[in-house]
């Protein structure tokens, strides 16, 4: 195998398995289950990466799970960021 390839596919899973140190992290720090919206940038990057990847692989059961996930993230950062952007309901107490 090339070595870019395997440089380019650990990259992948690199970013990928980082989102779940950094979900760690901030779960910690908050002293309660988050996910930042880092988590799913981290998703979406990674993701791609392992898409290309699994393309340049041939593989379709790994193009399968990437792209399905690849679509989840993305979904999940818009709704993060639909959140964001509404504002707060206003409280009767």
């Amino acid at each position: 195998m090339n070595t870019f390839w395997l440089a380019f596919g650990l990259f992948g899973q690199l970013l990928f398995s980082a989102r779940f140190f950094l979900q760690w992290l901030a779960s910690e720090k908050a002293k309660m289950s988050v996910v930042p919206v880092a988590f799913w940038w981290l998703s979406i990057f990674g993701a791609l990466v392992l898409l290309i990847y699994a393309i340049y692989r041939q593989d379709p059961i790994f193009i399968l799970g990437q792209s399905a996930g690849f679509l989840i993230y993305t979904r999940n950062l818009y709704f993060t960021r639909k959140r964001k952007n509404t504002p707060a309901p206003i409280s009767n107490e």
